[in-house]
């Protein structure tokens, strides 16, 4: 018996090692994306992981209808602390330690210690930056950067395109009471760029707009009130909130909406796409406007993904890095069917080539700055780049007003108008 029993035991404990080594190597063999999330930072949680979920999603899509060329997609995540550059080198060290065969990031506020640490192990890094500084320096470096892509256009277009934006609608017969635009910048670097890009297409104007006060606000922002009270005083047209943290530009729409500057048109940069806004807000954006240079569309694909998307997360979506992480991860796949994905120049030049379409436009890399064109000013075709939306807060909800090939709906005159 115990002879017999040694027997057994010996056979299950052999079972169970030839088990476990084979799922050693299923593993090792799986396709690894690594995705730095923030966790912990004081902003930005709500985009990455956004992001994370868009990753997720696309993984296990793709995992369930086989994978790619038989092999696993797996998600390597690490926290990365945005803020700092040490934060961010150290999250990327890790994943390229990992031996992680691309870099899938939401984005970084300080983009070139990320893009120097995956530039040193070759490691495709695929990042929503929304930064001129990422473009600038792959145009500048392509030998050292050719691995590194950023998938939407620049921060630029947010005020640039803007102000193009407000033409079309003067065209269509939107009369402003005035023609001063009056700037709100926050201090870092993302936010003084778009403000600069709004004063340029401000002076580029021919007189059709004119600079108005341009007020400083700096994160944290604790009160809105010296900021409303220079507003009322400069009673311009156009007011640009030069800012992103959405639980914050939520408390400057509670505070504009109990007196709000009658007749002026408001403009939120970008932080109204974060999931919390909405409820932040508690009514108080309606007829708001903001923009994205990246998002989510609300034709077929878009819809659909937009039902994926709360069927599994529910419906406290973001409309910017939900749709963006998914089809980072579609068009990697894309990629590898038919490259090796450990060789990482193959790859590079492979995503150089590649043209995409997703749930938020097509995405093409082969041009110095390797990124999409922004439709419609870099491109006048909507299948041609990643389109700038700009949107309305309208019966509660978030609806694209523009450009006109991807509207739902028209704008509609705020409450305070």
């Amino acid at each position: 018996m115990q002879i017999a029993r040694r027997t057994l035991l010996g056979g299950m404990a052999a079972s169970a090692l030839t088990g476990s080594l084979a799922g050693r190597a299923a593993a090792a063999d799986d396709i690894l994306i690594g995705v730095p999330t923030a966790q912990s930072s004081p902003v930005g949680v709500g985009d990455q992981k956004d992001w994370l979920n868009g990753v997720t999603l696309a993984i296990d899509e793709i995992n369930a209808a086989g994978g790619v060329a038989g092999r696993k997609l797996r998600a390597e995540v690490t926290d990365i602390d945005i803020m700092t550059p040490e934060g961010t080198v150290s999250a990327m060290q890790t994943l390229t330690g990992k031996r992680v065969h691309a870099i899938a990031s939401a984005f970084v506020l300080i983009p070139q210690p990320a893009m120097d640490a995956a530039a040193a192990s070759r490691t495709p890094y695929l990042h929503g930056n929304t930064s001129i500084a990422s473009l600038e320096l792959v145009k500048s470096n392509p030998a050292k950067y050719k691995n590194i892509f950023q998938i939407d256009p620049a921060e630029t277009w947010y005020g640039y395109g803007f102000v193009r934006y407000l033409k079309q609608l003067a065209a269509a017969g939107w009369k402003p009471k005035n023609n001063k635009i009056h700037i709100v910048q926050e201090q870092i670097s993302y936010t003084q760029v778009i403000s600069k890009s709004v004063q340029k297409a401000i002076a580029e104007s021919g007189g059709e707009w004119v600079l108005g006060p341009v007020t400083d606000i700096q994160f944290p922002v604790q009160d809105w009130s010296p900021v409303l009270r220079a507003l009322h005083d400069s009673d311009a047209g156009v007011m640009f909130i030069d800012h992103w943290v959405a639980a914050e530009l939520a408390a400057f729409a509670q505070q504009f909406a109990a007196d709000p500057v009658k007749g002026s048109l408001v403009y939120l940069q970008y932080g109204p796409s974060q999931p919390e806004f909405l409820k932040l807000a508690a009514g108080s954006a309606e007829g708001m406007i903001w923009g994205t240079v990246i998002g989510t569309h609300a034709d077929g694909k878009g819809k659909d993904f937009r039902s994926k998307y709360i069927k599994r997360f529910g419906d406290n979506m973001g409309l910017v890095y939900t749709g963006s992480g998914y089809d980072t991860v579609k068009l990697l796949a894309t990629v590898w069917e038919n490259t090796d994905p450990s060789n990482f120049d193959a790859v590079g030049s492979a995503i150089r080539k590649l043209r995409y379409e997703g749930v938020c436009g097509t995405y093409t890399f082969d041009n110095s700055e390797q990124a999409p064109p922004c439709h419609p000013w870099q491109t006048e075709d909507v299948k041609a780049g990643i389109s700038h939306l700009l949107l309305q807060v309208q019966d509660g909800q978030h609806k694209i007003i523009a450009p006109a090939e991807l509207a739902e709906v028209k704008i509609k005159p705020a409450p305070w108008f």
